[in-house]
């Protein structure tokens, strides 16, 4: 329930059948209100995004492991071969 005025409180109404359901099932599940189970899940959700790394640590993870390989500019110019396999467009 929604608490908008003092001693007031209002049920929570979503719109949205499949997410309605989903909150009902969690709610059930947890044994929580839908109005915590719905904070419970947005709270998860968010904590979860902060906890992932950006693109720009993924991709120097990934340069810093093919470093690691021995994998690295090899001095040799591409682009004469990449025109030719792209048949010049």
């Amino acid at each position: 329930m929604l608490d908008i005025r003092k001693g007031y409180t209002v049920p929570l109404y979503i719109r949205d059948e499949v997410v309605n359901n989903l909150a009902d099932k969690l709610a059930a599940t947890a044994g929580l209100t839908k109005t915590d189970a719905v904070r419970l899940a947005l709270e998860s959700q968010l904590d979860a995004l902060s906890q992932q790394k950006s693109l720009a640590q993924r991709v120097a993870g990934l340069r810093k492991r093919a470093r690691d390989l021995g994998l690295g500019p090899d001095g040799f110019d591409d682009k004469p071969l990449m025109d030719d396999l792209s048949g010049g467009l």
